[in-house]
């Protein structure tokens, strides 16, 4: 099944790979990863005249440089190479790249040249690679400050100089790629974080190697095709009973909204009842907008269903904390969001419950909620977003989303993902309620819980980017014109899948 994804390593698991592949490598792996950005570029290009600008650094992504721009050179196109390094004290593999760009007869500046009136065809990052550590200072922080101001198509090779690969962070300043060529495989910090800002369009150039045959990939892209099997066309002769009950718990005085939202997408996402159960004494018997949900007393609807999700607009108080003891000695599939989750970061004993729990656990938090989970900051959170997924999981023994830009799961096997779909749209209140109906409604359906939350997060995103492409966002982009999207895409892969 993982094959028909891509794999994800960091940049240790490249360095193994690189370093098991060198000695057998003809040609070089430098002399590949500089032809094929040279092929990429070339489609950059393909209505653009005029010359390039590489700008390359002091390691071996500047060698990469040096390699296209050999290429270019030979080809008879123009293009100009900055350097602002010293040639002796360039590691060997580069330093060779550089004498073969020098004995073709290039030349190479010590400093950025103007723009020509009729601007670059096309600039080009080969400053940086992946084992950058420290932030950019001095003269290459402004070498990218002005590459950054440049108009036109501007490309990375391998990672925007300035991004942390295994991270996504922005090390003292960045490079803005439109395109960026990575070699290999992904890895984490081009698809989370900031990193999807700088890399703009994004593709894998594998150097004609099978990365998994050197190494084991640790994680994986989310694509449809991982949760494929679940695409199966419903009989005619079906019921209401064949696609399970949700049950969504939440819904303390003034946040009643929350839950039904949930209970929207748990419906849409197909399955057969949804019972949301509601702690406000003075909540509607009936959502007028969604009247088929089967509105219950929190109690009430905890004795119904076979997935819970328990969270949104729960309320932290002594009731709030009792229901979600009582979801927790179920033996239902459960999800916890929102409040469920802060309930459990401030009693040991809820959350020792929650690991406890012989039935499958989703934690979905944000990187606020996942903060208090693991006793730290919002900011170490978001300074190793992996890391942080991968110790939610391990810490609680269940699986683990952590939302944001480029959400990550993780499951308790230790395999991990992360997911692409999505767009600045989803910053708007309830959408987490949202995709915690959909992880109800999928797993209500039976869906098997790896399938059931790598489609509940990919469905999510990917139902904002269809309304995105129908003119709806990003601004103003809400949460209740999810579901029906999502009811859309499900049908219509559920389509394409059959007629394969």
């Amino acid at each position: 099944m993982l094959q028909s994804s891509q794999p994800i390593y960091p940049v240790a698991g490249i360095r193994t790979i690189e370093t098991a592949a060198m000695p057998t490598a003809k040609p070089p792996l430098m002399e590949r990863a500089g032809r094929a950005s040279a092929e990429e570029a070339v489609r950059l290009m393909i209505d653009r005249p005029g010359a390039l600008l590489i700008a390359c650094g002091p390691g071996n992504n500047g060698g990469d440089g040096f390699v296209m721009a050999r290429h270019f050179l030979q080809a008879g196109r123009q293009v100009v190479v900055a350097f602002s390094g010293d040639t002796a004290k360039l590691p060997g593999d580069a330093k060779k790249a550089w004498e073969a760009w020098r004995d073709a007869g290039g030349e190479t500046l010590s400093d950025l040249p103007a723009a020509p009136p009729e601007g670059w065809a096309l600039v080009v990052d080969a400053l940086f690679g992946i084992g950058l550590q420290r932030p950019i200072t001095g003269r290459y922080a402004e070498w990218i400050r002005a590459l950054n101001a440049l108009p036109g198509p501007r490309m990375s090779i391998d990672v925007p100089s300035g991004l942390c690969a295994d991270t996504g962070r922005v090390l003292g300043v960045a490079f803005r790629a439109t395109h960026t060529v990575t070699f290999i495989a992904l890895k984490p910090g081009l698809l989370t974080l900031d990193g999807p800002d700088h890399c703009g369009e994004l593709v894998v150039k594998r150097l004609d190697l099978d990365a998994n045959a050197f190494l084991p990939a640790p994680g994986w892209e989310v694509r449809p095709a991982l949760f494929a099997d679940q695409f199966t066309p419903r009989r005619l002769n079906a019921h209401k009973g064949l696609f399970g009950d949700a049950v969504i718990i939440g819904g303390a005085p003034s946040m009643c909204g929350a839950p039904l939202l949930a209970g929207r997408a748990a419906l849409r996402a197909g399955a057969g009842r949804v019972f949301v159960g509601l702690l406000d004494p003075r909540a509607p018997a009936v959502d007028l907008v969604q009247p088929e949900l089967m509105i219950r007393s929190a109690e009430h609807a905890l004795s119904e269903g076979q997935a819970i999700a328990i969270g949104p607009g729960l309320g932290r108080d002594t009731v709030a904390a009792d229901l979600l003891r009582q979801a927790l000695a179920s033996d239902h599939a459960l999800v916890l969001d929102a409040d469920a989750l802060n309930l459990i970061a401030d009693d040991d004993t809820l959350a020792g419950a929650a690991t406890r729990r012989h039935a499958p656990v989703v934690l979905t938090p944000h990187p606020a909620e996942a903060a208090r989970l693991l006793k730290c900051s919002p900011d170490q959170v978001q300074q190793n977003r992996l890391d942080a997924v991968i110790e939610l999981s391990r810490r609680f023994d269940a699986h683990a989303v952590l939302k944001g830009h480029g959400s990550l799961i993780a499951h308790p096997n230790g395999r991990w993902l992360i997911n692409r779909s999505g767009n600045p749209g989803m910053s708007a209140a309830g959408m987490g309620d949202v995709l915690t109906g959909l992880l109800a409604g999928l797993l209500a359906q039976r869906w098997p819980i790896e399938a059931a939350i790598i489609g509940a997060v990919h469905l999510h995103g990917a139902a904002a980017d269809l309304l995105l492409a129908k003119g709806i966002g990003p601004i103003g982009m809400s949460a209740s014109e999810l579901p029906d999207a999502v009811r859309i895409l499900l049908n219509q892969w559920v389509a394409q899948h059959h007629r394969q």
